[in-house]
């Protein structure tokens, strides 16, 4: 987690140097303290005064800050910070950090850096795609930095290619998973997300409110986690990190099929999706006319994904499933832990507002046979890391 870390963010002269104040915000709101190191030529593209103001902290671009005698010390900045970030990163920059000349603060910077660096290229895509500096690159690599493969995309120049440097927010994330404990390291977690859709005819379905925001959050910490995760998601309009192997489906009949092949190699599943309960016994091949007041449709069952896994699930495998409920909660989750084989029930409300479907924010209690725990209303995405809080003590 970012959470009180120390980040120096050094900015290039390129383009994409607006993107910066993205990285800055979002940096600061998962709780990091930020220090910018500017290059002259990146003041071109970005004032440092707006980067001042989102960051709290006066912008380092130049050795001697005054005529006084006052400077600006790299190495202090390399001992300060818990990581370096250079975003946007420019072909020049790359030359100069592999081949060491320091001719700028920011370069200094790097060659003093003890922590660990993270580079985010930027440029067109014939630069990027240039012998030197792919070489350079791997050269970087070789010297234990990380390099954040750019996207694929416009660009500048008006071509469209790779060289656009990678969504502020997915940078972000790859430095908070530099941060995150690895207690999964080595599992493999599968994890089920979202709603189903129950054909009514090629126009019409059963389905439900969810929106994947938990399952996809619990996916996220997994994977920040170390696990290698496998996510298993209905129709749903979320992303998720490139590393997470995402299967999408549509209806129960896919979901169990993918979540049964996928679970023998599993060391633990955790089924956050809100599976249609019931199906039509026929659908329509063609949309269904209203040539009648009245329509009745014969359902019938879907299938019960984690029963199912729990019958099969050996003893060193966990299950943790779901139960939204209405009434009854306690005794209801109780009885699904019972019935669905699960080590623990995730249980929520549906009389807890701003919680549950669609929502950003979650309350959860977590039941299993060694009683009950209770958490306050919180964002899905610490509910996720409390979820898997619980999951990580139980795999030990």
């Amino acid at each position: 987690m970012l959470k009180g870390k120390k980040i120096v963010l050094g900015i290039t002269g390129s383009i994409a140097a607006y993107k910066s104040c993205l990285i800055i915000r979002e940096l600061i709101k998962r709780g990091a303290e930020v220090q910018v190191v500017i290059t002259p030529a990146g003041k071109e593209f970005i004032t440092p005064i707006t980067l001042s103001a989102l960051t709290h902290n006066p912008v380092i671009s130049e050795f001697f800050s005054q005529r006084d005698g006052t400077w600006n010390s790299h190495v202090d900045l390399g001992l300060w910070a818990d990581a370096m970030l250079i975003a946007p990163c420019t072909a020049s920059s790359i030359g100069k950090m592999a081949n060491g000349i320091a001719d700028n603060m920011l370069i200094t910077t790097y060659l003093s850096m003890k922590a660990p660096v993270f580079i985010a290229p930027a440029m067109d895509l014939d630069m990027y795609k240039h012998p030197s500096t792919q070489a350079n690159l791997e050269k970087l690599k070789e010297y234990g930095n990380n390099i954040i493969e750019p996207a694929s995309g416009y660009l500048a120049s008006g071509l469209e290619g790779k060289g656009r440097m990678e969504d502020p927010e997915k940078i972000v994330e790859t430095l908070d998973r530099q941060f995150s404990k690895k207690d999964l390291k080595g599992k493999q977690i599968m994890i089920t997300a979202g709603p189903t859709y129950e054909k009514i005819d090629p126009v019409r379905f059963i389905g439900n409110y969810s929106s994947g925001k938990m399952g996809f959050a619990i996916a996220e910490e997994c994977y920040r986690r170390g696990a290698d995760v496998t996510l298993i998601s209905g129709p749903v309009s979320m992303k998720c990190s490139d590393g997470i192997n995402r299967i999408d489906v549509e209806n129960c009949e896919s979901m169990y099929n993918e979540a049964t092949k996928a679970f023998n190699n599993c060391d633990a599943a955790i089924l956050c999706a809100a599976v249609a309960d019931f199906k039509p016994e026929n659908v329509a091949d063609k949309k269904i006319k209203r040539e009648n007041n009245d329509l009745i449709i014969k359902l019938k069952s879907t299938h019960d994904i984690a029963a199912s896994l729990g019958k099969i699930k050996s003893s060193k495998q966990k299950i943790v499933a779901f139960a939204l409920e209405t009434n009854d909660e306690e005794m209801n989750a109780k009885h699904k832990l019972e019935k669905k084989n699960a080590d623990f029930i995730v249980l929520n409300s549906t009389r807890i507002s701003g919680t549950t479907f669609r929502s950003d924010e979650n309350q959860i209690t977590i039941i299993s046979k060694d009683g009950k725990k209770e958490y306050d209303k919180k964002p899905k995405s610490e509910v996720a890391t409390d979820i898997i809080d619980e999951l990580a003590n139980i795999m030990q």
